[in-house]
């Protein structure tokens, strides 16, 4: 059995993943609730034949995950794949496997594999529109010295999540760039 295969073993399912959950559960079941998955029989039966699982690395306090596990879910849900998931902070020898441009634990990373535990592919942690959306926001904010910038980075998250937990838009092009990950 192959490392991948240990790790899946070790995580959480989602049951489990939202029950431990103190932030963001109300916002995560949101966007579960009202994601809808297009209509995309071809893909999900194709990616049922392939017989993937997924390991997610994630912490109840990202509003990235918030936003992109219930995508994940519904997509799995849809193609009969097993996800799991592990907290970051409690995984960091994994995560330090998937580090976002060499440097960064950004989460939440979905790393796809076979029923052999071989990493097919990888996704995470945001997807192209959505960081575009999150880089215009920051370039707004105070240089980290200001002293407002504490309080304009509490209003940037804020809005983030709000952005995260509304826009439908978001949600697609996570669908997208999943499929065209997984496909």
């Amino acid at each position: 059995m192959t490392k991948l295969n240990e790790w899946f073993e070790k995580g959480l399912t989602s049951e489990q993943y939202i029950d431990q959950m103190e932030s963001h559960k109300e916002n995560m079941q949101k966007v579960y609730d009202e994601f809808k998955l297009p209509e995309d029989q071809t893909f999900f039966d194709q990616l049922k034949e392939k017989n993937l699982k997924a390991i997610v690395l994630t912490e109840d306090w990202c509003g990235d995950a918030m936003m992109n596990n219930p995508v994940l879910l519904k997509l799995a849900e849809q193609s009969g794949m097993e996800v799991r998931f592990l907290l970051r902070d409690s995984n960091l020898e994994l995560m330090d496997q998937y580090l976002t441009n060499g440097t960064s634990r950004a989460i939440p990373i979905f790393i796809f594999i076979d029923e052999n535990g071989e990493e097919v592919a990888k996704w995470g942690p945001r997807a192209e529109k959505v960081q575009s959306f999150v880089d215009e926001a920051r370039s707004n904010l105070p240089a980290q010295e200001d002293p407002a910038f504490k309080d304009g980075q509490s209003l940037m998250i804020k809005q983030l999540t709000a952005a995260y937990t509304e826009r439908e838009d978001f949600w697609n092009e996570v669908y997208e760039e999943l499929k065209q990950t997984l496909s």
